[in-house]
């Protein structure tokens, strides 16, 4: 898809979650209505797993319609993070690299970081109008990366050690959205116990020894409210990496990786690069997760390569050094509409 605003009009595709954490009926034909403002519109409901990739593939599949502005231009991923990666799955399947639809994400899923990463903490129906109405400025090509060893494609992050117990430990905790997945950090942090690692970037070892966690990414904010890669950017063609060591007591980590002062701790390595692979030297098998799942046996080595600029993402322009500040003092006390 060419990035102009010669290169539509919009004909657009909703697909909406119903099982996301806070997708309703309501919802669903609110966001087609706000969309329908500025272009034509369809909607797609999944059923199962599978079905968001699916209708994303389908509906952009066929070079000839993209390149006539016929057809799909954008897709709104309606769900979590979850949803969103399906999604990106499929846009990544249906059509080559110039041809690509754009996502834009509306947040009802129950971290929503990659809404986060894209628009902040601004209301998604501000963000929506922003989108279709800011082009080109809004349209950005963002970076995604992929695990080698299982050919999957990454879109927010990943995450190992710590950062991945909680999955497990927020299944059982009570709270609902976003608090239970404080919750499941906060529980797994108390009875945490730092693994043998290794972390390479490109090539060369930056870590080894006992390891707290480990995130590569991607967006700055995992679980919406935890700052895990505060100097990450969304199109600078590397990822970033934190490796928190036996410097930190993992019951620290949750406090900390709400400010980002984590990355200032004693063990704490911070860097960038193309490629990373992160490893348990003991034998056992990581824990380890991407974009809110975790990977089921996932072995004792993974690698990550960076995907750069493949993804078109209708999102905030990149902001300057003055406006990330302004939007993490703002996130420390907002909530999103949604």
């Amino acid at each position: 898809m060419a990035d102009t605003a010669g290169a539509f009009p919009l004909d657009c595709l909703v697909i909406a979650n119903p099982t996301a954490g806070t997708v309703t009926e309501g919802l669903v034909r609110e966001v087609a209505a706000r969309c329908g403002r500025h272009t034509r519109v369809s909607v797609v409901r999944t059923r199962a797993p599978g079905d968001a990739a699916r209708a994303a593939r389908d509906a952009v599949r066929g070079a000839d319609r993209a390149r006539t502005g016929e057809g799909v231009r954008v897709v709104v991923a309606v769900g979590g993070d979850g949803t969103v990666l399906e999604v990106v799955n499929g846009l990544m399947d249906g059509a080559g690299p110039g041809d690509r639809a754009a996502l834009l994400v509306v947040p009802a899923g129950t971290g929503n970081s990659g809404y986060r990463s894209h628009w902040g903490t601004r209301p998604w129906e501000e963000a929506v109008d922003t989108a279709l109405t800011g082009l080109p400025a809004s349209l950005r090509r963002l970076d995604l990366a992929r695990v080698r060893e299982r050919d999957a494609l990454v879109a927010l992050g990943a995450g190992a050690g710590l950062t991945a117990e909680v999955l497990r430990s927020a299944r059982q905790a009570p709270q609902r959205g976003r608090a239970r997945l404080r919750a499941g950090l906060e529980h797994a942090a108390a009875r945490f116990v730092p693994y043998p690692g290794r972390v390479s970037v490109d090539g060369t070892v930056v870590h080894e020894g006992e390891t707290v966690l480990v995130n590569v990414g991607g967006g700055r904010h995992r679980a919406w409210q935890y700052l895990v890669l505060p100097q990450s950017e969304l199109d600078d063609g590397l990822l970033d990496v934190c490796v928190v060591g036996s410097g930190t007591a993992p019951a620290d980590v949750p406090a900390l990786l709400l400010t980002g002062e984590h990355v200032d701790r004693p063990g704490v390595v911070y860097r960038t690069g193309r490629s990373v692979c992160v490893e348990r030297t003991d034998g056992l098998p990581l824990c380890f997760e991407h974009d809110g799942e975790l990977l089921a046996d996932a072995g004792t080595r993974l690698t990550l390569d960076v995907l750069p600029g493949v993804l078109p993402v209708l999102c905030a322009p990149r902001p300057g050094p003055a406006d990330a500040k302004r939007q993490e003092r703002a996130g420390s006390v907002s909530e999103p509409v949604r």
